[in-house]
């Protein structure tokens, strides 16, 4: 029979274990709360190479995947295809990424080879990099106008956002030009959307009238 004090050093013991492992795992959680089949790969992806210490790694290797396959018409072929068994996709999988990628990608592709579902891959990279940014603290904001801005312009805007990002945020910044909108801006910070667009008061003025 266990001493009183013993008892109580395994439970102290046992109580501080479980502390770790809860502040472990908490350290490798993703910064973002993502949902969705592609989500769970992504999630699963990122905390393993978290743990791994691959985390820039792991998102470099997706992103070169995922642009073979929107240049090559074969391997996209390749991931799509449901006449391919899962066992010979997995093998072809590891064939080709064997030695070249990191462990956590490898598992990845295979995993998803296993499960017949490498025809989603790209939207599971698209999840990865979201969390990635997060991470990084960068916030995406994007300028549409009807005519290309000129640097003066594009930097006063970005300025009068400024208010708009989180303390500490690191912007990434883009253009877009699209004449159908006719004037105006349209601006899309992170999730939210502004329609500054001359399109957009003809619209509303157009409801009005009716």
């Amino acid at each position: 029979m266990l001493s009183s004090s013993f008892a109580q050093t395994v439970r102290r013991a046992a109580l501080t274990s479980a502390r770790r492992s809860m502040a472990t795992d908490a350290i490798h959680r993703p910064p973002l709360d993502l949902y969705g089949l592609s989500a769970r790969y992504a999630n699963a992806t990122f905390i393993a190479a978290s743990k791994s210490d691959t985390l820039a790694a792991v998102e470099s290797e997706l992103l070169a995947i995922q642009a073979v396959a929107e240049k090559s018409a074969d391997f996209r072929s390749f991931l799509e295809n449901p006449m391919i068994s899962r066992d010979d996709k997995s093998k072809q999988v590891t064939d080709l990424l064997g030695g070249k990628t990191c462990s956590v990608t490898l598992n990845l592709l295979t995993t998803m080879a296993g499960n017949a579902r490498l025809g989603q891959v790209g939207a599971v990279v698209d999840d990865y990099v979201r969390l990635m940014k997060a991470k990084r603290g960068e916030v995406e904001a994007t300028i549409t106008s009807a005519e290309p801005l000129t640097k003066t312009q594009t930097d006063a805007v970005a300025q009068a956002m400024k208010s708009q990002f989180p303390e500490g945020a690191k912007v990434v910044l883009a253009t877009h030009v699209d004449p159908t909108i006719l004037g105006g801006l349209q601006i899309q910070i992170g999730d939210k959307f502004l329609d500054l667009s001359v399109g957009n008061k003809i619209d509303a003025v157009s409801r009005t009238v009716v």
